[in-house]
């Protein structure tokens, strides 16, 4: 399953002359020792692919009979620590643990739930759902309907189940068809037809939304975004609205949840995180240029002057450059 998650456009790849069984020993040596030796344990965990990182948690168990990222959880601290356990993590847990946080307690992180729903692919979702089955013995459609409601609950509800085409074939009569269907239901219309926005906007492939947002200009002379921010409202607007930044651009999407996250008072680590690590052998490179065109600055030099100490040094190991 792990093709599901590597592209050809991340900064983390498979370490050659692997051996699993050397990295845990270093491992267990780096917690084990008095004070943790965090250098060690950053320049392994950065350097391999998370399939290795899997086996080395493998042979790290077989030997000392504990979980790898327990050790770690009792050795660091802070953000480091959630860092270093999240590499760790099997990234469809790690897709299903955030989903989880995201609606704990009072309160749901909308802004999380719209990134991780708006950007997997429909097969990664449904590995993600599965996960976040065997796990919490609770189904992520369930566990979206006691939090969310209304059409922002309908539309997450089917990308949750991973329901989007994936085919890269578009089809031209459709995206003229969808588009006027779009235009029916907005502009053209007293009222909002909502349930047509999330049916073309959830099931359709991105390459085919491209096209039909461009046939959409064409009849209605405005973006699909002008229309989408003038017609809906709340969540549900937020969540289209990232579903159309996605469609257009992933890596462009993400570079801006990026910037959101390192600009202002304080720094959101819990989406650093995720982008950084949830992206990192995918398209992480692709994100740090839109990042660059769009800060004007790059991804590298935002890390390192909103973050520190071996938090830092584990962030810019996994952004890879300087752009």
């Amino acid at each position: 399953m792990a093709a599901l998650w590597v592209g050809n456009r991340g900064t983390v790849k498979d370490y050659p002359g692997f051996h699993p069984s050397q990295d845990a020993e270093a491992i267990r040596k780096a917690i084990r020792g008095i004070g943790t030796d965090e250098k060690t344990l950053i320049s392994i965990l950065t350097e391999r692919s998370n399939a290795q990182r899997q086996l080395i948690a493998k042979e790290y168990q077989a030997a000392y009979e504990k979980e790898l990222k327990d050790d770690l959880k009792g050795d660091l601290s802070g953000h480091l620590e959630h860092l270093m356990v999240a590499l760790v993590t099997p990234p469809a847990l790690f897709d299903a643990k955030q989903l989880k946080k995201s609606m704990k307690g009072t309160g749901t992180d909308e802004d999380a739930l719209i990134e991780i729903l708006a950007s997997r692919t429909s097969r990664q979702m449904k590995e993600v759902s599965q996960t976040y089955l065997t796990v919490y013995k609770k189904s992520l459609g369930d566990a979206i309907s006691s939090e969310t409601s209304g059409d922002f609950q309908k539309a997450l509800l089917i990308l949750a189940d991973g329901r989007r085409d994936e085919s890269l074939k578009v089809d031209e009569h459709l995206a003229k068809k969808d588009a006027q269907i779009l235009y029916n239901a907005g502009e053209n219309k007293w009222g909002t037809d909502e349930d047509k926005f999330t049916e073309i906007l959830c099931l359709r492939s991105f390459p085919q939304l491209k096209l039909t947002f461009d046939e959409y200009k064409n009849i209605s002379q405005k973006d699909i975004e002008d229309s989408i921010k003038g017609e809906l409202s709340g969540h549900f607007e937020d969540l289209l609205l990232a579903i159309v930044r996605c469609a257009r651009n992933t890596p462009a999407f993400l570079a801006e949840r990026l910037h959101g996250a390192l600009k202002g008072a304080g720094t959101d680590e819990f989406t650093l995180n995720r982008i950084m690590v949830s992206r990192s052998e995918i398209d992480l490179l692709d994100i740090r240029t839109e990042f660059k065109k769009l800060c004007g600055y790059s991804l590298y030099s935002a890390i390192k002057s909103d973050t520190s100490g071996d938090y830092e040094i584990t962030l810019v190991k996994i952004c890879g450059g300087d752009d």
